[in-house]
């Protein structure tokens, strides 16, 4: 007998990178690690953009930022190329139910999308929204269903740190200097995290309660790395990394991690495979099925990442390979673009230390086998030579098959949409803002 569709549950936050439990960090996420002993934690996970909106674009329509025209941020005025092109229209044909409860940061309008029901709620934090979907989870959903659920921890302003203990020892994550101030920053963030991490445990609680949790799938994830500088809106593995942990049917099961990198752009064909839908042709990734049951060893030679537009217009584009990362600017802008950091307190001390007269390099090359931490460029370095100008190629060749509009010279801003000026210090400035009637300088 043919297998009935499987549940989704979209399990999605903010910033949150992989700095929790399960993945080696001093943070207590007691729920997290109990998904990820419970599912599959997939080590190597990667988003396609290190800026909100762009990421979580790719991750829904199965496609690159500049296919899918989410570019910049939706709420300065970037949309989707087409809305019909989300998941939840895909699954429709195998007669999935979808709602939305909390965050979502695709449409400015969340009724554009296309739910069978957008919950209208006063707030995207835990405390809202996962009292709420564990209600509709005991209301039981028709099914079968598609639940996407967002909470907009861990983005700024983090909670309060929840201990002095924090306070006083919580280390900075690597590229960053190990100061009071920013061991205080950290703290915070790790308080924002374990409400997150709460919020989770509930709405996993009631799904399970429930009795459908053995036909769900569960996917549990985050936008891009953490809001902090050389992290988020960067191409940096530490801006790109994310968590995934994913639990449910077709051998997602079990406590195991898998180390080969993956992409977010992984899960749109995964979902179909589940959901027993074609996948449509447009996708740029590949079903994580066949890499869970062992048919292969991995599904990626390389991947490909960008940013175009955060709250101003820093152009970068990346590939990455097991062994090297190579990194494109192609921004005209001589420093620093600041307005792309989020404002707090570890940017107000590197900004005390000098950073607006940093001027960012145009290309970068990293042997991330001898420099994980990506510290090191070699792009000019005679020995790995060869090695830069095949992955310039190669990246190349990413943007003419992929109809890169990079390619024509500087993006402009669609009409209706707005960014920062460049040289903006923080996002929250004005003026300095850039119309969609208007080239970036």
């Amino acid at each position: 007998m043919p297998h009935a569709p499987t549940n989704v549950l979209y399990l999605h936050s903010h910033d949150t990178g992989r700095y929790i439990q399960p993945y080696g960090h001093p943070l207590p996420t007691p729920n997290l690690q109990r998904l990820a002993d419970q599912g599959i934690l997939f080590r190597q996970a990667f988003a396609t953009a290190a800026t909100c909106s762009s990421s979580r674009a790719a991750l829904i329509t199965g496609e690159y930022p500049h296919r899918n025209g989410m570019m910049g941020l939706a709420h300065r005025g970037w949309k989707l190329r087409d809305y019909g092109d989300h998941i939840l229209h895909t699954l429709r044909a195998a007669g999935y139910h979808s709602e939305l409860i909390g965050e979502q940061h695709i449409s400015d309008d969340p009724g554009v999308l296309g739910y069978d029901r957008v919950h209208d709620i006063t707030s995207n934090h835990v405390a809202t929204v996962a009292p709420l979907a564990v209600e509709r989870l005991r209301a039981g959903l028709p099914e079968p269903f598609f639940l996407s659920v967002g909470f907009f921890e861990t983005h700024r302003t983090f909670f309060e740190p929840s201990t002095i203990r924090d306070e006083l020892y919580s280390a900075p994550p690597v590229n960053l200097p190990d100061t009071p101030a920013i061991r205080r920053d950290m703290a915070s963030f790790k308080a924002s995290a374990r409400h997150l991490d709460q919020g989770i445990g509930n709405v996993l609680t009631a799904l399970d309660e429930n009795g459908v949790g053995e036909r769900t799938l569960v996917i549990c994830t985050t936008d891009h790395g953490l809001p902090f500088p050389g992290a988020k809106a960067t191409l940096y593995d530490r801006g790109l990394g994310v968590l995934l942990i994913l639990r449910g049917p077709g051998g997602l099961w079990g406590g195991r991690v898998v180390d080969t990198p993956v992409s977010h752009l992984d899960l749109f064909p995964t979902v179909c495979e589940l959901a027993h839908v074609e996948p449509p042709d447009r996708l740029d990734g590949t079903s994580l099925l066949p890499l869970v049951r062992g048919e292969v060893a991995r599904l990626h030679d390389e991947l490909f990442a960008e940013i175009t537009y955060h709250a101003a217009y820093e152009p970068q584009r990346a590939i990455r390979t097991d062994r090297f990362k190579y990194i494109r600017r192609f921004a005209d802008h001589d420093g620093p673009v600041l307005a792309n950091c989020d404002d707090g307190a570890t940017k107000d001390e590197l900004i005390a230390a000098g950073w607006t007269a940093w001027e960012p390099e145009r290309e970068q090359l990293f042997d991330l086998a001898f420099d994980p931490n990506e510290m090191r460029n070699l792009v000019d370095d005679a020995r790995v030579r060869a090695v830069a100008d095949e992955l310039r190629d190669r990246l190349l060749r990413w943007m003419e098959q992929t109809q890169d509009p990079l390619l024509d010279g500087p993006v402009p801003l669609p009409p209706g949409a707005w960014a920062d000026a460049p040289d903006r210090i923080s996002a929250a400035e004005s003026p300095g803002v850039v119309d969609g009637a208007a080239t970036p300088a």
